[in-house]
């Protein structure tokens, strides 16, 4: 079988896209920090996502690369945060890149994750390609982690980058987190409820990458995400009725932002700003999405 080499491939994403890979005939090859304590599927190789190592003699005659390295950004934004979430984006995609350079048969394709965050958070606005990125941490972020790629491809290796929105999917993310939020009673509107709430199934995610393997016509960049965006007020009002809960009390400003704090340990402007997306260059290729509908989606997430 054909190796694929999933970098950061130990998280939610990673692992779902493994085992979509895995059943598609290729051979994953997760390369991360730490080996997941739950049992795994697939080859794992240890890397620090700064240094070389033995990882990069899997390099040799691999089909692809995807890489996925990067700290969460569902942490509080502290200065040392902010630093760790830009360092292990840049740093990652340049150790990967001066890899590349050591071996003699390099793969054909390297998909880059980007985020959908770099068009920052325009109210009700609804972005696609040929929008302008917007201002603040994570735009800044987005923009460094691309040029990084960018730097770092070879001139005969195609690239993808796909700027990614939210992935909901079954054995984690914050889909998890949201679940706990509505069954806790606590599911309603955040803030006012407008901010888009853009997403992506996991399957979809995972076939988007790997059509973006196969398929020598995905060059540059996308956004991944579904067809439909929602706001979050339709969001959870829809999450709640999909889990069967029947109240969700509002969450005020003000109240977000203390709980993200000081419970949930995290960024209240992840709850409270979002943005309406949506990719033409997708829909012109003609991706077929197995779930465009976010009601259809969270059906078949939430059916067991």
């Amino acid at each position: 079988m054909e190796k694929v080499l999933i970098f950061g491939g130990t998280g939610f994403i990673g692992l779902s896209l493994a085992d979509h890979l895995k059943a598609k005939g290729l051979e994953p090859i997760l390369i991360a920090r730490t080996k997941p304590n739950k049992t795994i599927k697939h080859a794992f190789k240890q890397w620090d996502a700064v240094n070389l190592g033995d990882w990069t003699a899997e390099l040799e005659g691999a089909k692809a690369i995807v890489n996925l390295s990067g700290k969460s950004v569902d942490c509080i934004k502290t200065p040392a945060n902010c630093d760790l979430i830009l360092r292990s984006r840049v740093d990652s995609t340049k150790a990967i890149g001066a890899a590349l350079k050591k071996i003699q048969l390099p793969p054909k394709v390297w998909v880059q994750m980007s985020t959908a965050h770099i068009y920052g958070d325009p109210p009700q606005q609804l972005c696609t390609e040929t929008s302008s990125t917007g201002y603040g941490l994570a735009p800044f972020v987005g923009k460094a982690w691309e040029n990084a790629f960018a730097d770092s491809l070879p001139n005969d290796m195609r690239g993808v980058r796909l700027r990614t929105s939210f992935v909901i999917g079954k054995n984690g993310g914050a889909l998890e987190s949201l679940l706990r939020i509505v069954k806790l009673g606590l599911g309603g509107t955040v803030g006012q409820g407008k901010q888009g709430m853009s997403w992506i199934h996991e399957y979809d995610m995972n076939e988007l990458i790997y059509q973006s393997i196969i398929d020598e016509k995905y060059q540059d960049f996308y956004i991944a995400t579904a067809p439909q965006p929602v706001s979050n007020q339709v969001f959870m009002r829809t999450l709640r009725q999909k889990a069967r809960i029947p109240l969700g009390l509002p969450s005020p400003e003000f109240l977000v932002k203390l709980g993200a704090r000081f419970i949930f340990k995290t960024d209240p402007d992840l709850a409270l700003y979002g943005r309406y997306l949506k990719s033409t260059r997708l829909e012109d290729q003609g991706f077929q999405f197995k779930f465009p509908d976010l009601a259809q989606a969270l059906n078949d997430l939430l059916k067991n």
